[in-house]
């Protein structure tokens, strides 16, 4: 059995945004809210602390997301279960599409990895993506909150993968966040079993486009983020939501809904940030941030 160290390890993770409009269960873009998990062995049952975003909500015990994600990786490592004292700082806004429950995922999977002798031999990169991919059942918010940067995310031969793109830097970014979650399954029951073959194809000129606008070409951005696959079917959910991105995009602003929803990411780059944070409707909140930046990020105490 391998050997575990007793640690404490420190993970941070980055908050992200997935589908950028166009790119459903594909793409995906690291943002600048950072989450902080803390690890260490005990010698006894597991202590979990919780400080910020969702503190008040979240379970303290085995049940937590990050816990049971690390539970997966030490079974995926041929490890017991040790008890584990876990702290955790949470800035990023849980249920608001902001990649929240795949950063918890992605620190868990990699600081299990990290208390683990030899841990990266056992589990390299591609299998722990790969893992925590499996865990959240889809790959585009694990992928940025991993790697970082922006990602391209697949399932090939069984597995989930990723790559990453280079993100011109005049891009940043605006996040408005409502003050109300959906729930991840409510947004997806939203969308039909099929689509027309139009929509569908105009969506995989846009998601391509998209990777050009992102990397070289941010003047592209209104017309690459354009969806007709999924945005609008979801609706009956975030009616504030969709009318936020229609105005904003209207005025030639690329707004998308984030992920699931139902917070509005809006690309912009410097001239245009204090315009666009200047949008945010009554008892939302506006994030300014960077993009494309580091994904996990682990450090030995």
């Amino acid at each position: 059995m391998p050997t575990l160290l007793s640690g404490p390890v420190t993970v941070t993770v980055p908050a992200t945004s997935a589908n950028l409009g166009p790119g459903f269960d594909a793409l995906g873009l690291a943002l600048s809210l950072r989450d902080t998990v803390t690890a260490e062995v005990v010698d006894g049952p597991d202590e979990v602390d919780v400080t910020g975003e969702g503190s008040d909500t979240v379970p303290r015990d085995g049940s937590h997301l990050v816990r049971r994600a690390m539970q997966r990786a030490f079974d995926a490592m041929g490890c017991g279960v040790p008890g584990i004292r876990l702290r955790c700082i949470n800035v990023i806004p849980h249920g608001r599409g902001l990649g929240s429950s795949s950063a918890a995922i992605v620190a868990g999977a990699c600081a299990a990895r990290a208390l683990v002798g030899g841990g990266s031999l056992l589990m390299d990169d591609d299998a722990l993506f790969s893992l925590a991919a499996e865990i959240e059942g889809h790959p585009d918010n694990v992928a940025p909150a991993f790697y970082g940067g922006f990602t391209v995310a697949y399932a090939t031969g069984g597995r989930f993968r990723a790559t990453t793109v280079e993100v011109d830097p005049r891009v940043s970014a605006v996040a408005f966040v409502p003050p109300d979650p959906v729930r991840t399954e409510v947004a997806r029951g939203l969308l039909p079993e099929t689509v027309p073959h139009g929509d569908a194809a105009a969506n995989a000129g846009r998601a391509a486009l998209l990777v050009a606008a992102l990397g070289r070409s941010p003047e592209l951005l209104l017309d690459a983020t354009e969806d007709r696959l999924h945005q609008d079917y979801r609706e009956p959910a975030m009616p504030a939501t969709i009318a936020l991105v229609r105005a904003l995009r209207a005025d030639g602003h690329p707004a998308f809904v984030s992920g699931a929803g139902p917070s509005v990411l809006v690309l912009t780059d410097g001239s245009h940030r204090d315009e666009v944070t200047g949008r945010v409707p009554h008892g939302w909140t506006a994030h300014a941030l960077e993009v494309g930046g580091p994904g996990a990020e682990v450090k030995a105490d």
